[in-house]
């Protein structure tokens, strides 16, 4: 019953009408993120718009939708109170180049070595993020972070719940809207259904007058055009040392999550998206922000799933969105401001649903064990810092897991040839991890005079693979023996330091592989 139908085509009026709900559901989360970075609400909206306008255009992933972020804002709190805002919009041209850099590089496709719990995990902590952020607005105005805390996670034990009829006014509007979203496509699929519940609830408000917080009680929108504005910051080597770091751990985090973000869209949308496109495009949107008064951005994906799941798939739905945005801010924002919040609560509360992956409580007792713990730290690292780190976590322990079971299955089999040799058989990679296990399964004194140790089913993999093989050759012939090592690349003999002279070569059957050691430059 929690599962989103989205249609798979694309059409206009869907690009159109899901661009309508993603730009009313993208006003209190830029003036929200805004408020986090310690900035104006227009500094945040017009974030929202450029670089949901210019990734939408040439980004790599159409359908996906791009924004001021949290975990960029949250990182750009203390370079604005430490500096100014100035040294922010240096920080976010910067940031831009550095994901123009990176996409040139083709640095886009590593974000397949993130493992598929690491995935379920971004995605699961990702949505309990979005659901805590809602749970903000059900505490009263005017305590201190209610505002900047609207959409972002917070410590939720510290607001002070609404209490009587402002709270079941306040769920009531919330259940409506959730309803509607969940019922309205089984009557029609005309419009989205989270417009329509937007709407609903907005003229349910204003009709019979009901006291409940709306768009207007965050901020004002009312705005005029970006304009082309030079950061006034020094051009020198210290102004550089200042929003380097910053510029480095933002450009991070905003292609960790838009890629991420793209993945994810590619699996709800069954199309293949172009990670190294979609960096050049995020980096060119934030070079051009910091250029126009915009704190940066990245890809958004409460914002992504709702333009999804209302029909959006193609450029005009991003586009669309953040077109109606730039209305809304030069001459709608009397109508926007009139908005319920509690409409767009329901929203992220379906979106929350939506995104969770249920079937994880399913298959986490199928699943090895490993893997079960990577979904759950993820998730918990995600909810209590930020996505990067855990992600970058989540890939850690996914490695060390993966050398831990390979380390495993490294065999060495022992057996005596025609000739009177001790022949040794080793099957399964020799790296760092397998190493110790390789070498506890020779003992000299039980081997005959003449040693042969095939690597045929093997492979070397790096530097201590090789030591442990010198270790080897070093043991056997102090113990007198005679020592052959065969099937092993020319790399292999050429990094062998003291075995290298032992390598018996084969043309013809020897491997032809590379080992990752820095003795080859």
């Amino acid at each position: 019953m929690f599962e989103f139908h989205p249609s798979k085509v694309s059409s206009v009026k869907n690009d159109v009408l899901s661009g309508l709900t993603v730009a009313l559901a993208l006003v209190p989360e830029a003036v929200a993120f805004a408020f986090v970075a310690d900035v104006e609400p227009l500094v945040g909206l017009y974030a929202a718009f450029l670089v949901g306008l210019i990734t939408a255009c040439i980004g790599g992933r159409p359908g996906m939708i791009s924004g001021a972020a949290g975990a960029l804002a949250v990182v750009m709190v203390s370079l604005v109170a430490d500096h100014g805002v100035e040294y922010l919009f240096a920080a976010v041209v910067l940031m831009g180049i550095l994901q123009i850099t990176a996409g040139a590089l083709r640095l886009g496709k590593f974000i397949r070595m993130v493992p598929h719990p690491v995935m379920l995990g971004f995605v699961n902590g990702l949505a309990i993020v979005i659901f805590m952020a809602q749970l903000q607005q059900f505490g009263t105005p005017g305590e201190a972070g209610w505002a900047a805390g609207t959409f972002l996670e917070g410590s939720v034990l510290d607001v002070a719940w609404l209490e009587g009829a402002a709270m079941y006014l306040l769920c009531g509007l919330v259940l409506l809207t959730m309803i509607i979203i969940h019922f309205l496509p089984r009557l029609t699929k005309a419009i989205p259904s989270s417009l329509a519940a937007i709407v609903v609830v907005s003229l349910l408000v204003v009709g019979f007058g009901l006291d409940t917080r709306v768009v207007g009680d965050v901020a004002s929108i009312k705005g005029g055009l970006p304009a082309f504005h030079i950061p006034m910051v020094p051009l020198n080597w210290e102004t550089l040392t200042i929003i380097f770091p910053y510029s480095v751990i933002l450009a991070s985090i905003g292609l960790i999550e838009s890629l991420l973000t793209l993945r994810l869209v590619d699996e709800i949308t069954e199309t293949r998206g172009r990670g190294n496109k979609e960096c050049v495009g995020q980096g060119v949107a934030n070079l051009v922000t910091g250029f126009f008064g915009g704190m940066g951005g990245c890809a958004m994906i409460g914002q992504s799933m709702i333009n999804v799941n209302s029909g959006g798939r193609g450029r005009l739905s991003g586009i669309s969105a953040a077109l109606f945005l730039l209305a809304f801010i030069l001459v709608a924002s009397p109508l926007i401001e009139q908005i319920p919040l509690a409409a767009l609560i329901g929203v992220m509360f379906m979106v929350v649903i939506g995104t969770f992956e249920w079937s994880s409580f399913r298959v986490i007792r199928k699943v090895p064990k490993s893997d079960a713990l990577v979904l759950v730290l993820v998730s918990a690292v995600t909810v209590a810092t930020d996505l990067a780190i855990a992600v970058v976590v989540g890939v850690i322990v996914s490695a060390l897991v993966f050398a831990w079971e390979h380390a495993k299955h490294v065999q060495v089999i022992a057996r005596e040839d025609h000739k009177g040799s001790t022949v040794y058989s080793i099957h399964g990679p020799l790296f760092f991890g397998s190493v110790t296990s390789f070498l506890e399964q020779f003992d000299p004194a039980l081997a005959k005079d003449d040693v042969i140790v095939d690597f045929a089913d093997s492979r070397v993999c790096d530097h201590s693979g090789l030591e442990a093989i010198d270790s080897l050759a070093e043991r056997y012939l102090s113990a007198g023996k005679t020592l052959h090592l065969v099937h092993l690349s020319p790399e292999c003999k050429k990094l062998l330091r003291k075995a290298g002279s032992l390598v018996e070569v084969n043309v013809i059957e020897d491997p032809h592989y590379f080992v990752a050691d820095d003795a080859l430059g």
